[in-house]
């Protein structure tokens, strides 16, 4: 286990491990752990009740979050012509095809979030899945960035589009937004974002689905949330 620092450890006295705690009082306590210098990033991690490894229950999807996720978020986009020009047009910060393929590839090149592609250029960007792939960065169509319609794309990541998707362990990791935000745009976060997995239940699932749901701050201790309170 790693050292933890001091600050962690105050922090830590503030939650109750044993305890299941409501929505807005998990966002309370989580918001009280924030000691950080910088604002901080409010994550979410949900443990679910299928089996990632089977691809009649793989959960993935992505959704606009109310209040955005209060990062900007870096647009690479693979196409050609004159989609070329309309991702630029919507704003994307990088355009490009083989030459951006072969930067990645040779210079170890990431300083972009999210890369968008259109489906004539899968191609291209299908011979960097293993560089792409664990990193979370291959365009998917389930989570809208594989497509023709660059400019809806690229809106809806600017504006706080995150994708969820399974771990190895069956966990979905995605961010709520900054500190900053406060209770109630944080709760409005949340509550899309769990609507969305739940919607997102595979037909295999059995038992329980929403096996644990955590909150925490970058820095923070994880507050555990009543998951059965949640799929009501």
């Amino acid at each position: 286990m790693p050292k933890r620092g001091k600050a962690y450890k105050e922090s830590a006295k503030l939650i109750d491990r044993s305890k299941l705690y409501e929505l807005d009082e998990a966002i309370d306590a989580a918001l009280q752990t924030s000691k950080a210098k910088f604002d901080e990033t409010v994550e979410i991690h949900i443990k679910l009740g299928v089996d990632g490894r089977h691809a009649d229950q793989q959960v993935r999807g992505a959704i606009v979050l109310p209040h955005g996720t209060g990062k900007t978020k870096k647009v690479l986009v693979f196409a050609k012509g004159e989609k070329e020009k309309e991702a630029q047009a919507a704003g994307a910060e990088f355009v490009g095809a083989e030459e951006l393929a072969d930067k990645i590839k040779n210079e170890n090149w990431f300083d972009f979030d999210v890369v968008v592609a259109t489906p004539d250029m899968m191609g291209t960007v299908g011979k960097l899945g293993k560089i792409l792939g664990p990193k979370g960065l291959m365009p998917n169509p389930k989570s809208g960035t594989v497509t023709f319609d660059l400019e809806k794309a690229i809106k809806e990541i600017k504006a706080g589009k995150v994708e969820y998707r399974l771990d190895k362990t069956n966990i979905i990791h995605c961010p709520l937004g900054k500190v900053s935000f406060g209770r109630e745009k944080l709760e409005e976060n949340f509550k899309a974002l769990i609507e969305a997995i739940i919607k997102a239940k595979p037909a295999a699932a059995k038992g329980q689905y929403l096996r644990s749901v955590t909150i925490a701050t970058t820095m923070g201790p994880g507050v555990k949330i009543n998951p059965l309170k949640l799929s009501n």
